[in-house]
């Protein structure tokens, strides 16, 4: 039987699992494909502590260039994250001939460009689907199973972090900081929760999934970013009220060859598919010219769940390297179908309001009255009646360009009678 020798640089929570999965299911993995993966090295700066996976003797090595310049090794699954040793790593790789897996988004968010042009000089594949989705098939639906499509829309729960919170928050009517302590505590969050809280994490996912779906080169850098601070349990409360929930969302749309690409906290239906994505799981909701809506729905990190799907890339490039057809359907081929990015007056969406109120009379029609002025109607509106001088109010807009919400909302913020920043959330009906 034919063997493809693997190398693995990065020896954590990841790397521990996908070498698990190669040594326990490599048979399987042969049986079903007519090869055997090999685990020919593991490379860590820690060679010492128990991953909970035992080794072959002589596989794990200090040295990251036993496995670069190793000729013998078919594979490098690049597994330290970051975005400098790795693309040193990768690029490296690369110009031996080597193919690549990794699972960095970051890296591939902000030096992807960079990556797939030495690939395709030295005619080698990078696989990436654990990047985005954890062991959700989401980057093998839009290359493959989508490709006759034009992309429509894609809406992504993307951080399980974010995700644990926003739930915990509404299935136990508690505020943010105190349900982010507890995921803190549980090892949810990580001490510095910034890189998911803040929406930077899912902002490198969704550069990734643009990047692919519509052939031009977004970095996060392109990405308006909205984390979920601002996401209160009365915004939760009041979102249910109304038949919705409150998920932080990449939000990727082209329109008129245009491309809107954000992360930001997002009401979607209550009765959706999304709606319905709980704790830590992600989703990515996506609909294509021919196909409709589809919905990609599983765990978005952990151990096994991105082993799964570094293996899965694995298996890809060995099974192109033993055919000789490398980069048989290349990741990144750019093409000029679309137009750059869309201005503020051109996003049009409906928006949930919130506003800290003097409960006193003619505030709601000032309020509708600078509304009005930047030519947005309004659907719902509802004041909570509170024993104290601020109440909430909250109005739930018909469609309008986000420019206008956003002057809309720097007038009504300077009235005397809005004590508190208006809070301003995106509404996602899901249109099939």
């Amino acid at each position: 039987m034919k063997t493809v020798n693997i190398g693995i640089i990065g020896f954590g929570t990841v790397g521990a699992g996908v070498a698990e999965t190669i040594l326990n299911n490599g048979k399987l993995i042969a049986d079903r494909t007519g090869f055997m993966p090999v685990l020919k090295r593991v490379a860590d700066l820690d060679i010492s502590s128990d991953r909970g996976v035992t080794l072959p003797e002589g596989v794990l090595t200090t040295n990251s260039m036993e496995i670069l310049d190793d000729p013998d090794i078919h594979i490098v699954v690049e597994l330290i994250g970051g975005t400098t040793v790795a693309r040193d790593i990768i690029l490296h790789a690369l110009r031996r001939g080597k193919s690549v897996v990794t699972a960095n988004k970051a890296l591939l968010a902000t030096h992807g460009e960079e990556l797939f042009r030495v690939a395709n000089e030295h005619g080698g594949d990078i696989g990436f689907e654990a990047s985005v989705g954890g062991g959700i098939p989401c980057i093998k639906a839009l290359r493959e199973g989508l490709v006759g499509n034009h992309i429509k829309t894609i809406l992504g729960i993307l951080n399980g972090t974010c995700n644990y919170i926003l739930t915990r928050m509404e299935n136990e009517h508690a505020n943010f900081a105190d349900v982010l302590s507890a995921a803190q505590a549980a090892g949810y969050a990580e001490a510095d929760p910034a890189l998911d809280v803040d929406g930077i994490d899912t902002a490198h996912k969704a550069a990734v999934l643009a990047s692919l779906a519509f052939g031009k080169w977004f970095q996060a850098k392109d990405v308006q970013i909205q984390g979920i601070r601002s996401v209160t349990v009365n915004d939760i409360d009041y979102a249910a009220e109304m038949g919705y929930r409150i998920k932080l969302l990449a939000i990727i749309k082209e329109i008129d060859n245009r491309i809107e690409l954000s992360v930001q906290p997002a009401l979607v239906p209550a009765t959706s598919l999304l709606g319905n994505v709980n704790g830590v799981f992600n989703a990515v909701w996506v609909k294509g010219d021919v196909v409709g809506s589809t919905m990609y729905y599983g765990r978005g990190a952990g151990r096994q769940a991105t082993a799964s799907a570094v293996v899965a890339d694995i298996v890809d490039i060995a099974l192109n390297l033993l055919r000789n057809c490398s980069q048989r359907l290349p990741a990144f081929r750019t093409y000029k179908q679309y137009n750059g990015l869309m201005a503020s007056e051109q996003i049009v969406s409906r928006y949930y309001i919130r506003l800290q109120i003097e409960d006193k009379p003619g505030v709601l029609a000032k309020v509708s009255g600078l509304l009005g002025a930047h030519d947005i109607s309004i659907a719902t509106v509802a004041q909570k009646e509170m024993a104290m001088p601020a109440v909430p109010m909250i109005i739930l807009t018909h469609k309008a360009p986000e420019r206008s919400i956003l002057d809309a909302m720097a007038a009504i913020g300077a009235l005397p009678e809005v004590f508190e920043k208006p809070v301003v959330f995106r509404m996602e009906e899901l249109e099939q």
